[in-house]
């Protein structure tokens, strides 16, 4: 028996899980689709109709940073649960309201404050007692990294090794959108990811290093070696948590020289800054100014060509012998755009998110509480990922010249 959903966000990610949610009746029998810009939920869902998709998206606009209007919607639909891809400086206005009105909980980032480019899971960590207590579920970071990336390192570890030492996330877009400077994903929060320091795990502590000052070429699967940088991502944070024997845990990401380029002078003449400026005798932050004049990610995907590759490689030991373990998967942007009019960033992002929450509504994945996604059984997880669209691949013992 389907749940009700209500969906918070209609980016490019919003648009991948109302679709997804709305292609799959037996998990989701109600779709309710919400954000501050109902223009952008309506357009959505008359999507949803013209392609013909089973279950019907009804639309609302909401502010996702006033806690009563949030509760307000919620009282109104009594969903089962949400599904948040709006913002991450959200996360914690949503859950609060999910509190307040006995809502289940699921999203694709972790919390970060808007004044300080910062991200960890602290903060969302910090509300387990009042979740358990409601007897309410929230599961963080249900995208494809984090997300998916902690499902292969979850699946690695019950299917492969005794213990892992080693793990390298790689994550490439070798796809081309045609556009001479824009960003997959929403781009205030790509371009904050990016230009703060990096930071990597080894025993026993975090290593802190300049923005983008290690980088290597890395193969990527049918698509070759691309220049990868070593950033700070959050799933590393959690990894490391929930599997102990971990060593090192490194995250690793491809740009091309354009793109880089086009930051730099940005970054130069402090159109990157979140501090705000006086313009006119208003305030203005000139990162917020940028991602208002960059191309929005969701009009990315028509005549997006390329693939995505994203996976993990871990080394460790089975049996008191060495293993080395490479999951990944290949998404082709052009496919997702003929399945559901987004780019392959968005996809992998969307597709999970609807994955992670019809688990809960079938009660697979179910502890009251606040969990990570490698808290918990990863089998039927990656199961879906063959069903819905993100087929994954898995290399054993094979060599790992690139990270090792």
């Amino acid at each position: 028996m389907g749940k009700k959903v209500i969906i918070i966000g209609a980016g490019g990610v919003g648009n991948v899980v109302a679709k997804k949610c709305a292609m799959n009746p037996a998990y989701f029998s109600e779709v309710v689709l919400a954000s501050r810009t109902l223009k952008k939920c309506e357009a959505i869902a008359e999507e949803c109709k013209k392609i013909g998709l089973p279950t019907s998206v009804q639309t609302r606009q909401v502010d996702a940073d006033d806690v009563p209007a949030l509760v307000q919607l919620f009282n109104q639909e009594k969903p089962f649960m949400v599904i948040n891809v709006a913002l991450p400086y959200q996360d914690l206005t949503i859950m609060d309201a999910c509190l307040a009105t006995g809502v289940h909980y699921l999203d694709t980032a972790n919390y970060e404050p808007k004044d300080v480019a910062k991200f960890e899971y602290s903060w969302q960590w910090a509300y387990q007692e009042r979740f358990k207590k409601a007897g309410l579920m929230a599961l963080l970071g249900c995208g494809f990294d984090p997300g998916v990336t902690g499902v292969y390192t979850a699946y690695a570890n019950k299917h492969y090794f005794d213990e892992m030492h080693y793990l390298d996330i790689i994550d490439c877009n070798a796809g081309d959108h045609g556009k001479a400077f824009a960003t997959n994903f929403n781009p205030e929060i790509n371009i904050r990811e990016i230009t703060q320091k990096g930071k990597y795990w080894e025993n026993g502590e975090w290593i802190e290093i300049d923005a983008m000052s290690i980088h290597k070429p890395i193969s990527y699967p049918n698509i070759g070696p691309k220049e990868s940088y070593l950033l700070y991502h959050e799933e590393l944070e959690s990894l490391v948590k929930n599997f102990p024997t971990i060593k090192r845990a490194r995250f690793w990401m491809t740009f091309g020289q354009a793109y880089l380029t086009h930051l730099e002078v940005l970054q130069n003449v402090g159109m990157t800054s979140i501090h705000p400026i006086k313009f006119n005798g208003l305030d203005i932050v000139p990162l917020e100014f940028l991602k208002a004049v960059l191309p929005e990610p969701g009009t990315l995907g028509e005549n997006y060509s390329g693939q995505t590759s994203i996976g993990c490689q871990i080394k460790g030991t089975k049996d008191n012998s060495e293993v080395t373990y490479y999951v990944y998967n290949n998404c082709h942007h052009a496919d997702c755009y003929k399945e559901v009019q987004a780019q392959g960033v968005s996809y992998t992002t969307g597709v999970p998110a609807m994955i992670g929450a019809s688990l809960m509504c079938e009660g697979v994945w179910f502890n009251p509480g606040v969990y990570n996604v490698e808290e918990f059984n990863p089998d039927p997880f990656m199961e879906l990922l063959n069903i819905h669209g993100l087929p994954w691949h898995e290399e054993v013992n094979g060599e790992l010249p690139h990270t090792y």
